[in-house]
C-alpha cells in the first residue's frame, strides 16, 4: 500500500523525543493526520546470573501512576550503537557488567504512533561493575529464577511489553519450560 505523505509539522522538541504531525493521503484518496512520535530507539537487556536469576528492576513510571517490574533497558545516545547502549544500561542500572552479550531481535515498540525502535538482548557471564544511574530514576534490583519469571508472564504478573518481547525473544535459548 502506498500512502504519500503531503505535509509534516514539528509539534515538540522534547528531551527523549519529538512529536510530529503528519498529513497523510491514503490510496482511496482519504487524507488525515497523524501525530508520530519520533525516538531514537532503545534497548531491552536479560541479563542472567550464574545462579539462574533473571534481574528484574523495579521502577516508578508516571505514565502508569506506579512501579512496574521490567527488565532492565533504556534509550540510546546520540550516536552510540544498541550494543554499546546495552552494555551501559546493564551496569546503570543493575550494577552488573556482561561478559557476554547476544543479540535475540528486534522490533518496534509502538508502531501506530511511534518510531521507538527496540533491541534485545541476553546478557550473561555477569560482574560486579555499577555505573551511576539516572538521578531521575529509583531503582530496585528484583533478581527471580526463570522458571518464576515465566510464571509471572503467564499469570499476568508482568505489564510492561518489552519485557513480555524479550521473555518470548529469549524462550528459546533459556529453555525455561
Amino acid at each position: 500500500m502506498i500512502v504519500e505523505t503531503i505535509a509534516q509539522e514539528s509539534i515538540y522538541q522534547g528531551h527523549a523525543f519529538n512529536v510530529r504531525r503528519d498529513e497523510v493521503r491514503f490510496p482511496n484518496q482519504h487524507t488525515t493526520h497523524l501525530d508520530i512520535i519520533e525516538h531514537v530507539g532503545a534497548v531491552t537487556i536479560l541479563p542472567i546470573d550464574a545462579d539462574g536469576h533473571i534481574l528484574f528492576v523495579r521502577q516508578y513510571r508516571h505514565a502508569t501512576g506506579g512501579e512496574l517490574l521490567e527488565l532492565p533497558a533504556g534509550t540510546l545516545d546520540a550516536g552510540e550503537s544498541a550494543e554499546n547502549c546495552a552494555l551501559r544500561e546493564i551496569r546503570e542500572e543493575t550494577g552488573y557488567a556482561a561478559g557476554n552479550l547476544t543479540k535475540l531481535g528486534e522490533f518496534y515498540l509502538a508502531p501506530g504512533y511511534s518510531t521507538e525502535y527496540m533491541f534485545v538482548f541476553l546478557a550473561t557471564e555477569l560482574h560486579l561493575d555499577p555505573l551511576p544511574g539516572d538521578l531521575d530514576e529509583f531503582i530496585t534490583l528484583v533478581p527471580i529464577p526463570i522458571e518464576q519469571a515465566y510464571g509471572l508472564v503467564y499469570q499476568g504478573g508482568l505489564q510492561d511489553g518489552k519485557s513480555l518481547a524479550a521473555l518470548l525473544l529469549a524462550q528459546a535459548v533459556i529453555h525455561p519450560i
